[in-house]
């Protein structure tokens, strides 16, 4: 079995696979604190919740945006599970030429999520990701990465504003279910939701338009449902495009061997 593991900024992925299912998944938060022997305790609990022997994990392949946690998910990976890592990093045949000016700069996150939208999808595509940055990744018609738009995340949003308005606090993101608000907590749920959505249509339009006019927008990450629902451009929500990312690639590097 192929134990993936996807970390951000705020909430960490973890993903099993048996061949190119996934048969379990498990969100947490990112912890830049965290040894390698916590992380091999928590991965050792999962795998108990899903009724796995820590045996039958035979590789394990890993994307991060936090440097700080690579090394201790390398050594628990080698320690613990007992198997040698795979890191999503430059070097690493991915299967999808990066265009940009710099390659070794996109995030690995970035990159892993074209490689599954493309796989999946096809191409040209639009990849929305909804983590502490919104992102915005254009695949091309052969499976080529363009380039990135990169936005404030919706949460990081909303604390900022919380932090900076003395009379207004941090709310919970719900649908409004009205974008004129009636309460004050209501207007910034409002705020958040629909102005975000309106972000994404923006965005989303003018990458269209610079890929040539059709391309399938899929949308992914903690908050991509909500916002889905009142984006127009958006086409899909996949919330396990980076986990199939991640598979892809572990998969594609073993044939190429």
């Amino acid at each position: 079995m192929l134990l993936a593991v996807d970390v951000g900024n705020s909430q960490t992925v973890l993903g099993l696979f048996a061949g190119s299912e996934l048969l379990h998944d498990w969100r947490v938060a990112t912890d830049v604190m965290r040894t390698a022997d916590e992380l091999g305790i928590m991965v050792f609990d999962f795998l108990e919740l899903a009724e796995v022997e820590r045996s039958c994990i035979s590789a394990f392949i890993l994307a991060s945006v936090v440097p700080r946690l690579n090394a201790q998910y390398q050594i628990m990976s080698t320690r613990h599970l007992r198997v040698e890592p795979l890191v999503v990093a430059p070097g690493v045949k991915t299967g999808m030429p990066i265009l940009t000016n710099n390659p070794r700069e996109v995030g690995a996150d970035l990159i892993v999520d074209g490689v599954a939208a493309f796989d999946q999808y096809g191409g040209p595509c639009v990849v929305v990701d909804f983590g502490t940055a919104t992102t915005f990744s254009a695949i091309s018609a052969r499976g080529e990465y363009l380039g990135t738009v990169i936005a404030p995340g919706i949460e990081v949003s909303i604390e900022a504003l919380a932090q900076r308005a003395a009379k207004l606090s941090r709310i919970e993101l719900v649908d409004p279910g009205t974008v004129i608000g009636k309460t004050t907590v209501h207007s910034m749920q409002a705020g958040a939701v629909y102005g975000f959505a309106g972000q994404v249509d923006g965005i989303v339009s003018r990458v269209r338009e610079e890929l040539g006019g059709k391309a399938v927008s899929i949308a992914t990450g903690g908050l991509a449902c909500l916002i889905f629902e009142h984006a127009r451009t958006l086409d899909l929500v996949d919330n396990m495009l980076t986990l199939k990312g991640l598979e892809i690639i572990y998969r594609r590097t073993q044939e190429a061997r």
